[in-house]
């Protein structure tokens, strides 16, 4: 059994402004996606060009907190949402969902690649090798604040939180997460997108990978206390967003593929 290190969840505190790590993970990993689309931008093959990387990243970031924010409010707190709308608004009680996060930047990107006449397709097979650098690092967040711990559990590696008022020893689910969809999800998604693929495969390989990865940690991350189990008595909320990304990720990936063969016999 181990002992969470109990870090302090403030990083710097500049008199009544407190800096959190979870902040500073957020802007390592914007500052990280920069660097990485920038440095991609410039092959010759890739849909976007070095000046439009800025704009990516930023219109990235609003799809992310927005959608994130809103997110969790439809997806794991609709009831309270109902009784009070302006919780809504109420950030500083916390709550970001990965799932609305995934949406609003799709959604912002849909917007960009209009507004600048790219191939909607193509940009976000750019943008998604950039996403688990966020989901890797926001996951170290969630450890170091002691959030979303799993299951209990009595695997060697078994941590107590301080903070876990039953004091059980637990899975330190947020660092599956982080091996998993931080750094598995990344190698598979750079790997893959290294040379020129089918329009939409690249997102389709990555939310592919990440549905089954997130559905395999809520085995052993514990269920939102104020949620639960949502079917058979086993399954989370997480995975039952998680099953329809699975289908949808080998569907477009699939069709891509069936898209560029068809396109190419055309031509012959």
């Amino acid at each position: 059994m181990l002992q969470h290190p109990a870090f302090d969840p403030v990083a710097v505190q500049l008199g009544p402004v407190a800096i959190h790590w979870y902040g500073l993970m957020y802007l390592a990993a914007f500052g990280a996606a920069w660097w990485l689309a920038r440095t991609r931008s410039r092959q010759a093959w890739r849909p976007v060009s070095p000046e439009q990387v800025d704009d990516i990243i930023f219109y990235g970031a609003l799809g992310v907190v927005l959608g994130g924010r809103v997110g969790y409010v439809l997806f794991y707190g609709f009831d309270r949402f109902l009784a009070e709308p302006l919780w809504l608004f109420k950030v500083n009680e916390g709550g970001m969902s990965f799932h609305g996060g995934m949406l609003g930047v799709i959604l912002a990107q849909w917007w960009y690649a209009r507004s600048q006449g790219l191939r909607f397709g193509e940009l976000l097979d750019f943008v998604a090798p950039l996403v688990p650098i966020g989901l890797g690092l926001g996951r170290l967040g969630n450890f170091i604040g002691q959030e979303l711990w799993g299951r209990a559990s009595d695997v060697p590696w078994a941590m107590v939180f301080p903070r876990d008022p039953s004091q059980l020893p637990r899975h330190p689910s947020q660092l599956y997460q982080f091996a998993l969809e931080g750094l598995v999800l990344f190698a598979i998604v750079f790997w893959f997108s290294r040379k020129p693929r089918p329009a939409w495969s690249v997102g389709a390989v990555f939310v592919l990978f990440y549905g089954i990865f997130r559905f395999l940690v809520e085995f052993v991350r514990e269920p939102d206390a104020h949620i639960g189990f949502v079917a058979f008595g086993w399954l989370t909320r997480g995975q039952l967003l998680s099953l329809p990304m699975i289908l949808v990720g080998i569907g477009i990936l699939v069709w891509s593929y069936r898209r560029q063969k068809f396109t190419q016999g055309n031509k012959g």
